[in-house]
C-alpha cells in the first residue's frame, strides 16, 4: 500500500500526494484518531499516511493508516476549549509572519506562537512583512521588534512581499523543506507565497481601511508544492487561515520558561533550581530583564502565559 502526504483537508475529504507526485482525493477509513487526543481534526495537512489510490475521477481513494508525526503545530480549538486543533504536522520550519502596522501584530501573539514552536520541536523564523509602508514612528517599532527577536536568538527576515523585496532569503529557507506560514489575517501570507511562486496565484484581499485588519482569504490550511530549487527533495509550503488568537495547549507552568531560549540559557544562574523567575531571590532572568539583556516585552509575555495556561477560553485575542 503506497505512502503519501496530506496536502489539503476539507471536512471529511483529503487530498493526498503520493511519493510519485500523483494526487488522490481520499476519505478516511476507520478510526484514525491519535490515542489520548481530544483533537478536532484526526488528520492534518502534512500528515504522512498509507492510502488506497484514487483509480478514476468517479471513485475516491481511502486513507487507511496515519504514520507517527515527527512534530506539529497545535493550538486550543476555537469552538471546543478542551480540544486541540493541529494546524500542520511534520514540519521542517515555521515562518511566523508579522507586521508592525495595518494590522499590528502584538508581541504577546508572536511569543505564544514561538513558544508553541519550541514546545513541539519546530524551528521558527520571524518574518516581518510590509516594511515598505511605515512612517517614522512605525520604523522605530520595526527596529524594536527586530532587535527583540534577534536578541532572543531567532533569525529575523524583513520583506515587502507585494514588491518582491526580501524574497530570495525566504526562498533559501524554503528550498527542499516543508514550511508552515502562519500569522494574523492581513499580514500577507498568500501575497508572500504568490511572490515566491507566481504560478500558484493564491487569492488575496486588500486590508479593510476602516479597521486596518485583514480579511480571511484562506479558509483551510493547504500545502502547495513549489516549483523552484535544485534539491533532491521537493519544496512545500503550507498556507493557513489567518489566526486571530493563539491558545496554548498541554503546557505546564514550570516548563514555560524553557520555551524562551534566552531565559533557558540563564536558568542555571538562578539561586533555586525550581525558580519560576517571578519573586524568587537570586533570579538570573529578572536581573537580565532589569539590565536589558532580556526584552521586557518577552518577560511580560512569559508572565502572561503562566497566568493564562489554565484559562478556559478558546484562545487569546490580541
Amino acid at each position: 500500500m503506497p505512502d503519501g502526504v496530506v496536502m489539503r483537508s476539507t471536512g471529511s475529504r483529503y487530498l493526498v500526494r503520493g511519493v510519485d507526485g500523483s494526487l488522490h482525493n481520499c476519505v478516511a477509513r476507520g478510526t484514525l484518531r491519535v490515542k489520548g487526543w481530544n483533537s478536532t481534526n484526526p488528520l492534518a495537512v502534512g500528515d504522512r499516511v498509507a492510502y488506497e489510490p484514487q483509480l478514476s475521477e468517479d471513485q475516491v481513494g481511502a486513507i487507511v493508516e496515519l504514520h507517527d508525526r515527527t512534530n506539529y503545530i497545535i493550538r486550543r480549538s476555537v469552538n471546543l476549549s478542551h480540544h486541540k486543533h493541529v494546524i500542520a504536522a511534520n514540519l521542517d520550519r515555521m515562518l511566523v509572519l508579522v507586521t508592525v502596522a495595518r494590522p499590528r501584530t502584538s508581541f504577546g501573539f508572536i511569543d505564544r506562537m514561538l513558544a508553541t514552536a519550541e514546545a513541539y520541536q519546530v524551528p521558527a523564523v520571524v518574518v516581518v512583512n510590509k516594511i515598505d509602508d511605515l512612517d517614522d514612528e512605525e520604523q522605530d517599532a520595526l527596529l524594536d521588534l527586530v532587535d527583540t527577536y534577534q536578541q532572543a536568538g531567532y533569525n529575523v527576515l524583513m520583506t515587502a512581499a507585494l514588491k518582491g523585496k526580501g524574497m530570495q532569503a525566504v526562498k533559501d529557507l524554503l528550498s527542499g523543506n516543508v514550511t508552515l506560514v502562519a500569522g494574523h489575517s492581513g499580514v500577507g501570507k498568500s501575497t508572500l507565497i504568490n511572490a515566491i511562486d507566481p504560478d500558484l496565484d493564491l487569492f488575496t484581499l486588500e486590508i479593510s481601511e476602516s479597521s486596518e485588519k485583514g480579511q480571511h482569504t484562506t479558509t483551510n490550511a493547504e500545502m502547495y508544492e513549489l516549483k523552484f530549487g535544485a534539491t533532491e527533495r521537493p519544496t512545500f509550503i503550507i498556507d493557513t487561515p489567518g489566526i486571530k488568537g493563539f491558545g496554548l495547549v498541554d503546557m505546564n507552568v514550570e516548563d514555560i520558561g524553557d520555551l524562551f531560549p534566552e531565559m533557558f540559557k540563564l536558568k542555571g544562574g538562578c539561586r533555586f533550581n525550581n525558580c519560576l523567575h517571578k519573586e524568587e531571590p537570586g533570579c538570573a532572568v529578572r536581573k537580565a530583564v532589569e539590565v536589558g539583556e532580556v526584552a521586557a516585552t518577552r518577560y511580560t509575555s512569559y508572565l502572561d502565559m503562566m497566568k493564562g495556561v489554565d484559562e478556559e477560553g478558546p484562545y487569546r485575542v490580541d
